[in-house]
């Protein structure tokens, strides 16, 4: 890692009087046909765009990119990541980006493609514009990027200096988008509410606070126009969601910093990343992480509102098409070795599962993976899921 990077981690770890909030992009451009009215805007930051995406996403999407291609002000040269944000990756990109003398970079694409993007422009101090093509995450807002390695399990993130400085969201480009990665979005952000309440709730700090009531107000958001958003597609409930999914859930991390962005949802996403064999998409691991969450505060806590939480989700999830178990999320022949590595990871020293109010061991989280659409019942206890008892349930 470059020695900004470094000195700026040592920074915010010797000093508990200063904090830093990378709360929105500098600019954000949203609408229909967009792109001929961002390029002025983009000619600002820089003339000789590096534009980073998948490379069958920038091959099925280049008739939205050429008011961007083709501009006299621009030179423009298209490269794309090895599948996933990883240190590969980003060396070869670069490499790439010092060849072509870039002096921006474009993200275009879903979050993988967005990270890469905002990492490589972080680590060459280059101005970053994100163009999202789904409504899938987040991170197209967000100042940070999830590093995987390059067989797409998650090893570490990175916390940018800023959010990018130019959002490009067409709403045409985003309605192409499988409808999937739309259901699987609204995972991701349902996870602000269930993560940031229960790490931060009791907050007194007035910031936090505030991201804190942004993430009900999403939850809401999503619960209402979720259905009717997925059943017309580019209508206005249709926008709203995308926005809810690809802005407001960017505001909140922005606002709260990392205790209102991951918690348990997350940590069991990165863990079913070393298992996962790819069937399923980040906020679908993410929704599932939500259920694992919600069933840890049943059984360690006893907490009957987790319960009552954790049925409308099921409700919820199966109206809209998200996972609700292993099996949804097509692990259902995982093995007791594969659900223990994964847990690990999961509960790993510098897991954002710590942020939970109560500590978590190995059974109880292989449990609650394993139990995540079980009926509420206030007599069922840790006894009658122990480790014993999934390998009953679960191939060896």
């Amino acid at each position: 890692m470059p020695n900004k990077f470094l000195a700026e981690k040592l920074s915010t770890q010797t000093s508990s009087s200063l904090s830093f909030l990378a709360v929105a992009p500098a600019k954000v451009i949203r609408g229909t046909q967009v792109f001929a009215a961002a390029v002025d805007d983009i000619a600002r930051l820089g003339k000789r765009p590096l534009i980073i995406g998948g490379k069958q996403t920038l091959g099925e999407i280049q008739r939205f990119l050429e008011p961007i291609l083709d501009a006299p002000v621009l030179q423009c040269l298209c490269t794309h990541y090895n599948r996933d944000c990883s240190e590969t990756s980003l060396l070869s990109l670069r490499k790439q980006a010092n060849l072509h003398q870039a002096d921006v970079i474009i993200g275009v694409g879903g979050g993988k493609a967005l990270d890469t993007a905002k990492l490589v422009a972080y680590q060459l101090d280059l101005p970053v514009v994100t163009i999202p093509t789904s409504a899938a995450t987040c991170a197209a807002w967000t100042a940070l990027s999830n590093v995987y390695s390059d067989e797409g399990a998650f090893l570490y993130d990175v916390g940018l200096a800023r959010c990018p400085d130019l959002l490009v969201l067409d709403y045409d480009l985003v309605q192409t988008a499988p409808t999937r990665t739309l259901v699987a979005g609204i995972g991701d952000a349902l996870a602000k509410w269930y993560e940031a309440s229960v790490s931060s709730g009791h907050s007194e700090q007035t910031i936090v606070i505030s991201a804190v009531q942004q993430a009900r107000v999403l939850r809401d958001i999503l619960f209402q126009k979720s259905l009717k958003a997925i059943n017309e597609p580019g209508s206005d409930t249709w926008r709203e969601v995308v926005d809810a999914s690809v802005l407001l859930a960017g505001v909140i991390g922005g606002l709260g910093g990392a205790q209102c962005r991951t918690v348990a949802a997350h940590a069991v996403h990165n863990g079913l990343t070393h298992i996962s064999k790819n069937e399923s998409i980040h906020g679908e691991k993410v929704a599932f992480g939500i259920l694992v969450q919600l069933r840890l505060e049943e059984m360690v806590q006893g907490n009957q509102l987790a319960a009552a939480a954790r049925q409308q989700l099921l409700k919820f999830y199966a109206e809209i098409g998200l996972p609700s178990s292993l099996n949804d999320l097509g692990l259902g022949d995982v093995t007791l070795r594969q659900l223990v590595s994964s847990a690990e990871i999961a509960l790993n020293p510098k897991s954002d599962i710590h942020r939970l109010p109560f500590k978590v061991s190995l059974e109880q989280l292989m449990a609650a993976m394993v139990s995540t659409t079980a009926p509420i019942d206030t007599s069922y206890t840790m006894s009658r899921v122990s480790v014993l008892g999934i390998s009953g349930e679960v191939e060896q």
